[in-house]
């Protein structure tokens, strides 16, 4: 069994958690969309999952919708002591499975209430707002409406802690004038380095930094570099991605998703991944290929 302690914990609202944790988006069905073909499948994903030293697992109620959420409760209700369930709210489902914003304060309030009761908690640990002016990346604007709705929420004790999604730095700056935010969750991965100076910025602040789509948008060159990483190190160029991750900054949590328990396991060997500097030097250089492209 893969010792995930070996990658280190990182303070995410009032509890250190470890540094590689689990993301849900998958245990729904294709496109996230409805159920699972494989519901007694994801359901002992989740319990490899927490087998494995998970403490920190990501999801949404509009993933299904509801479903993931009423999977994490099968599988794991009660749940263990130390577990971290972060949250996302600030979008909604269309029947045909399109994704919309939903910020107006009775949105806002209307997710929390579904993901409190598909969840079974009587407070939420750690709900992100995701930000949806561009649905294919952060986009400037001001979000103190919904912040102010979601920070009323968390006076009412429905949640603990805010984080972010799909955010800029200003607007990131506007939240943190009106509630402390503890982590920030926007595209970043070898090739996508955009966040670069913001991820430097969290650490210095203390707010985790938690990356979405860690092998997203890779053109062949790209992976082709990846994979001969890869195969150099004797590991799949996933692990490579996430332990470069890993190293990238101490704030960094990661929540690689997967349906299969396999693929869970591959995943979190990542924590004990060494990546010698040279094979650091090599993977640097696909992001500054990237943004050349």
């Amino acid at each position: 069994m893969t010792d995930i302690t070996k990658a280190g914990t990182f303070k995410l609202g009032d509890r250190a958690v470890k540094r590689l944790g689990y993301g849900a988006m998958q245990l729904a069905g294709p496109g996230v969309f409805g159920p699972p073909k494989d519901h007694a499948g994801a359901l002992a994903v989740l319990r490899e999952a927490i087998a494995n030293g998970v403490d920190h697992i990501d999801t949404s109620d509009f993933y299904g919708p509801h479903i993931t959420n009423q999977i994490i409760r099968e599988a794991l209700h009660p749940y263990p002591g130390g577990l971290v369930l972060v949250t996302k709210i600030g979008a909604k489902r269309g029947e045909d499975g399109s994704w919309n914003p939903a910020f107006s304060p009775a949105d806002l309030k209307q997710a929390v209430q579904d993901n409190l009761r598909n969840l079974g908690l009587d407070a939420l640990d750690v709900v992100n707002l995701r930000i949806m002016f561009d649905r294919h990346g952060p986009a400037e604007g001001s979000i103190e409406a919904p912040m102010t709705a979601l920070a009323e929420l968390q006076r009412q004790g429905l949640v603990r802690h805010i984080g972010l999604s799909n955010v800029t730095a200003r607007q990131i700056a506007e939240a943190r004038g009106i509630a402390e935010i503890v982590c920030v969750q926007n595209e970043y991965n070898l090739a996508h380095r955009q966040d670069d100076a913001l991820i430097d910025q969290l650490a210095a602040a203390g707010i985790a930094y938690v990356p979405f789509f860690p092998l997203g948008g890779f053109t062949p060159l790209q992976s082709g570099a990846l994979s001969d990483v890869a195969a150099t190190l004797g590991a799949t160029p996933m692990q490579v991605a996430l332990a470069w991750l890993l190293r990238r900054a101490p704030n960094v949590l990661l929540i690689p998703g997967t349906s299969s328990v396999a693929h869970l396991r591959e995943n979190l060997a990542a924590a004990e991944l060494e990546l010698p500097p040279d094979t650091i030097a090599v993977l640097d250089k696909i992001g500054t290929t990237a943004a050349q492209v």
